[in-house]
């Protein structure tokens, strides 16, 4: 966790004990208040605490929480499943691991509200197969929950039946698509599924299913204990709330930072330190490798869904990469699309051939090679896979091309120039085979 030394613009709330003594421990935690709250209320009462709080997913989409739950019919005689999206694989994403390792009580307490206002009485936290230590936190929250008599039968005289499993993925990062998800939950290889039928009708075992990030379900234990108007009196008219923003790269002090939506990157770049001793922000990426990259133009753009969207990118999930003038953009941007060449499922042509083909044009020109025309061809790929492919992937590779291009097509010429990357391999601190001469 970083601190930072204005904590008026900071708003602690998930991150709030990260700095304590045995912080995921239930008794640094407490009791479990906002669940028994919840108990107290209707199913239906919690949903709309939810609508009206303003919450929109945190896992990247921003669609409203409380809509999605809304989607669940009632009438469907099949179980109702939650289901928790913590395969956190996104390149620049680290939100979750931290949150679940410092703090997992919170969202053990946001799946059992969560599961209660759907009417599910199985919920499945899915969590990224590599992160064993994350694990094994979560796996002893949810003990330690269980034997408290927070989970299980008739939690706390409510009538209300519930148990959480914890599953290990398998270590894909298409698996953090929902659908994919699922796919992986039941034994399967991760892939997208045709929709409809959507989660909401068809998910999990073929039934009833919402699937929701970690910070979304984190973030309600919070908004039953103070009330959907302390939520929403924080973040912007369209974009209630807080979030926690993740600060990587060329920063003084990178690390989590949890305040109201639509603050700007240049106030937490002042919150970290500002840029390292010496150097300036170049290009930076609002929401993961996915979302079009930005540029030191765009300092001041409120960081909300719909701020982010109006200068032409994405807030996605607030993994903010900032980058000096001494990375190469063009190695920078290759190096994101051999991962998603690697990452596709090969489902769908459009991003199995394509994500192939675009780390082949890159390549070639990040050495110097080809010829200015390349840069068309690169376009003119990325729009035959944009709206194509089965799922998002294919669409979040094309971002950082296309917007890299916008904005610093003449250090693409530049390497067709001189025959290669124009920077001094061994400036950078970032990219083994690119940097810059300060």
């Amino acid at each position: 966790m970083t601190t930072a030394p204005n904590q008026s613009v900071l708003t602690p709330v998930l991150t709030k004990n990260w700095g304590d003594e045995q912080s995921w421990k239930l008794s640094a935690y407490g009791d479990y208040a906002a669940a028994k709250k919840a108990f107290g209320m209707q199913p239906d009462d919690v949903i709309t605490a939810v609508k009206d709080s303003g919450l929109r997913g945190r896992g990247g989409a921003g669609f409203p929480t409380g809509m999605k739950w809304s989607f669940i019919p009632q009438d469907n005689p099949k179980p109702k499943y939650l289901v928790v999206n913590a395969d956190e694989s996104e390149p620049g994403t680290c939100k979750d691991i931290p949150l679940m390792m410092a703090n997992p009580h919170v969202l053990v307490e946001g799946v059992i509200i969560s599961s209660y206002a759907i009417r599910a009485n199985k919920a499945f936290i899915y969590i990224r197969g590599e992160v064993l230590h994350v694990i094994r936190r979560v796996q002893a929250a949810v003990a330690e929950a269980h034997a408290a008599g927070h989970l299980g039968k008739d939690i706390h005289g409510s009538g209300y039946d519930l148990d959480i499993v914890v599953h290990a993925g398998a270590g894909a990062y298409i698996c953090g698509e929902e659908t994919a998800l699922l796919e992986g939950l039941e034994g399967r290889r991760g892939q997208p599924r045709l929709r409809p039928p959507f989660p909401a009708v068809a998910g999990l075992y073929a039934s009833p299913t919402v699937i929701n990030n970690v910070e979304s379900i984190a973030s309600v234990p919070s908004i039953i204990a103070n009330g959907a108007d302390w939520f929403s009196s924080m973040g912007t008219e369209k974009s209630k709330g807080f979030g926690i923003f993740s600060l990587s790269g060329h920063v003084a002090k990178p690390g989590q930072y949890e305040a109201p939506l639509g603050i700007t990157l240049r106030k937490l770049i002042e919150l970290a330190g500002g840029m390292r001793a010496g150097h300036e922000l170049k290009f930076w990426t609002p929401g993961g490798s996915s979302t079009p990259l930005l540029t030191a133009e765009h300092l001041d753009v409120p960081l909300d869904f719909e701020g982010v969207g109006e200068a032409g990118s994405m807030l996605g999930t607030r993994a903010l990469q900032l980058f000096d003038e001494t990375t190469c953009v063009v190695r920078a941007v290759l190096r994101w699309t051999e991962f998603y060449k690697h990452e596709s499922c090969g489902k769908c042509t459009p991003c199995r051939e394509g994500t192939w083909w675009l780390t082949q044009t890159l390549s070639r020109l990040e050495q110097g090679q080809g010829s200015a025309e390349d840069l068309d061809l690169l376009v003119d790929q990325c729009d035959n896979i944009l709206g194509r492919s089965f799922c998002a992937l294919g669409d979040g590779a094309t971002s950082p091309i296309t917007s890299s291009i916008q904005y610093f097509r003449e250090e693409y010429l530049a390497h067709l120039e001189q025959g290669g990357c124009p920077f001094d391999p061994e400036a950078s601190t970032v990219f083994a085979t690119a940097g810059a001469k300060a």
